[in-house]
């Protein structure tokens, strides 16, 4: 007799993302060695665990899984000292992956700041840890255990912030290091988005793992939790069950248009740059609003704005430098940019003292 079906589904999702990580170590590259050479250790994966149901289901398959598709398992679960014992909690799920056979396992503390609000920066604080943790065990990649349910909690806040199609896109099942490093840029895996949070919990009860239900999940105060709670249950009483699944088929819909823009926008901002690096406003003028935003947005990071501070309003106002031009002052934009328009070019750089 087979494993329960939640449990032969994340396990699953585990192999068929280990059969991708497999395949992209394996990929040729002039600067390293054949990742397909017997001299070489096998490549270690590691999970991020929470303690929560779905971290541990996707602990508990990968665990299962990896000695089967030839590499090592090891787990990391971060502290980010936000309540009370949660020095113990964390020793308590590292224990747990142990228990698990994953190897090695890490408990990392963390300072969670204040910028961008208390869930934004203990986002920031977990992802510098697990890419700090990815870095000195040189794991080829860290799964995470996002599911269907988070992805469609992710596009509603888009929708509400009004961000557009990226920010509607939600989270990719794969992903690179906060810090944009090239070797990082396939670090991050998340399994469980086409996997519903019912079924990690079933999962975890019919192998008998305990779980820890964060009590941030459930708290009114914070965002997300609201959207969990409050938000999607509403949806799905007015308008019918399936509103998760519609807004994670909206994610990917919306992943597959932003990407295809994304690429467009490349071409066309190197097409509109001009030698001394300005950018050609009657080249800008004949892109679609859509791609023409996406150029400014990718010029204004580039001199030196903080992509996390760079808002629509911010766009809008730069594009209007080249659609409603009536002589206007120059822009300040994060990170002490300034945008200007002089004749038929757009300059965007960092301010002079």
């Amino acid at each position: 007799m087979g494993p329960h079906p939640s449990v032969a589904a994340i396990r699953l999702a585990v192999r068929r993302v280990l059969n991708d990580i497999l395949d992209a170590a394996r990929a040729p590259s002039p600067s390293a060695p054949d990742a397909s050479s017997p001299r070489l250790p096998r490549p270690l994966v590691l999970v991020a665990c929470s303690g929560g149901a779905d971290s541990m289901a996707l602990a508990s398959a990968l665990a299962f899984e990896a000695s089967r598709a030839g590499v090592r398992a090891g787990g990391v679960t971060i502290d980010h000292g936000l309540q009370p014992d949660s020095d113990l909690r964390a020793r308590e799920v590292a224990e747990r992956m142990t228990s698990l056979g994953l190897d090695p396992v890490d408990v990392v503390p963390v300072d969670v700041g204040r910028a961008g609000g208390p869930e934004a920066a203990a986002r920031t604080a977990r992802y510098a840890a697990l890419d700090a943790t990815a870095e000195r065990h040189h794991a080829v990649a860290v799964l995470l255990g996002h599911t269907r349910d988070d992805q469609a909690e992710t596009v509603l806040l888009g929708l509400a912030r009004g961000s557009g199609t990226r920010s509607l896109s939600g989270m990719a099942a794969v992903s690179g290091s906060l810090s944009g490093v090239p070797e990082a840029a396939l670090r991050y895996r998340r399994p469980f988005l086409a996997i519903d949070r019912q079924t990690t919990r079933k999962a975890c009860l019919v192998q008998s793992l305990p779980v820890w239900d964060d009590p941030h999940n459930t708290d009114p105060s914070y965002t997300r939790s609201r959207v969990r709670h409050e938000a999607l249950p509403a949806l799905e009483k007015a308008l019918g069950r399936g509103v998760v699944e519609a807004l994670a088929r909206t994610a990917q819909l919306s992943r597959d248009d932003a990407d295809a823009l994304d690429a467009w926008a490349q071409d066309a901002q190197r097409a509109a740059t001009r030698p001394d690096g300005t950018l050609d406003v009657a080249e800008l003028s004949a892109l679609p609003p859509a791609v023409r935003r996406r150029v400014l947005r990718r010029a204004a990071i580039a001199a030196g704005a903080p992509a996390g501070s760079l808002f629509a309003r911010h766009i809008e106002e730069t594009d209007r430098l080249i659609t409603a031009w009536h002589g206007q002052r120059p822009l300040n934009l994060p990170g002490r940019v300034e945008a200007r328009r002089q004749g038929g070019r757009l300059v965007l750089q960092q301010a002079s003292q």
